[in-house]
């Protein structure tokens, strides 16, 4: 296989089983790599908080740090770490708090008009620094797996189908982006089936500005790069998975990876492996040797 500069990879689904799941194979897969100034970066739409339970940066050693990067809450957050092992954000999109309250706003709009027009329940996750996610189906629980799972992107067509939303899910992502204008504020809405999240940014923000910083730092092209993820999948003709905004114009010329055997299009620049997590750290394995 390929030999590859630098490593962007999901966490929850494809590093990881679950956030609560141990790392410590994942750990172990990644340390090699970083040693020998491998790039690994974590993109993810979680918190610093929820990766590795928080432990980043007792689990590594400084010099392994220097060679991690982590692009977290669809675009929000963007960390490196210094020559101590410490954490530094080096570039966000944090709005303030007035957009932010409009962010709030405009999912409320919408979680109204679902219930008023079609009967529609949602609940809202108002906890995030720069969006919010919706829950379109509020009485299937993912328990401590939080990645897309089997059967749901039917389930949701069925859900919608039910209440009348005859224009599928991209009549919610259109009614995402009318709302937004309303405030005057473009948002991005994503969808991964249970959730609809509706903010100013996305993967493609955070993918775009590390790689951009690899650029800078180590000449790192995109070709020279991997793409991993388990949520590439299609929800509808046109409508892909939350990993699927890890391939922009910027990285198009890197190789994208999907982990997940859930049935679906795909992105065409998409190589489906399946395999789970477990063939990621395969994959990471193989890549300690050169």
């Amino acid at each position: 296989m390929k030999k590859y500069k630098a490593i962007f990879f999901d966490w929850d689904g494809t590093a990881v089983t679950s956030r609560k799941a141990p790392a410590d194979e994942t750990v172990a897969a990644m340390k090699p790599l970083l040693a020998r100034g491998i790039r690994l970066v974590i993109v993810s739409g979680t918190t610093f908080e929820n990766i590795a339970r928080g432990q980043l940066e007792r689990l590594f050693a400084p010099a392994e740090l220097k060679n991690l990067y982590l692009g977290l809450g669809r675009g929000a957050f963007n960390y490196s770490f210094d020559e101590s092992g410490k954490a530094h954000l080096f570039a966000d999109e944090i709005p303030e708090k007035s957009k932010l309250l409009d962010i709030h706003r405009i999912c409320f709009d919408i979680h109204v008009k679902l219930l008023d027009q079609y009967g529609f329940d949602t609940d809202i996750v108002f906890t995030r620094p720069n969006y919010c996610k919706i829950d379109l189906m509020v009485k299937q629980q993912r328990g401590d797996n939080l990645f897309l799972q089997e059967n749901e992107v039917e389930q949701l067509k069925a859900l919608l189908k039910e209440h009348g939303i005859t224009g599928g899910l991209q009549s919610l992502l259109d009614l995402s982006v009318e709302t937004g204008k309303r405030y005057g504020i473009s948002v991005v809405p994503t969808c991964d089936a249970k959730y609809l999240e509706v903010g100013i940014s996305s993967k493609s923000d955070n993918v775009n500005v590390i790689l951009q910083r690899l650029r800078e730092e180590a000449e790192i092209q995109a070709e020279d790069c991997a793409f991993w993820g388990d949520e590439y999948v299609g929800i509808e003709p046109g409508i892909f998975g939350s990993d699927s905004f890890m391939l922009t114009e910027q990285t198009k010329k890197g190789d994208f990876f999907d982990v997940s055997s859930v049935p679906g299009e795909r992105p065409k620049e998409v190589w489906t492996v399946g395999g789970g997590v477990e063939r990621f750290l395969s994959f990471l394995q193989e890549q300690q040797h050169s």
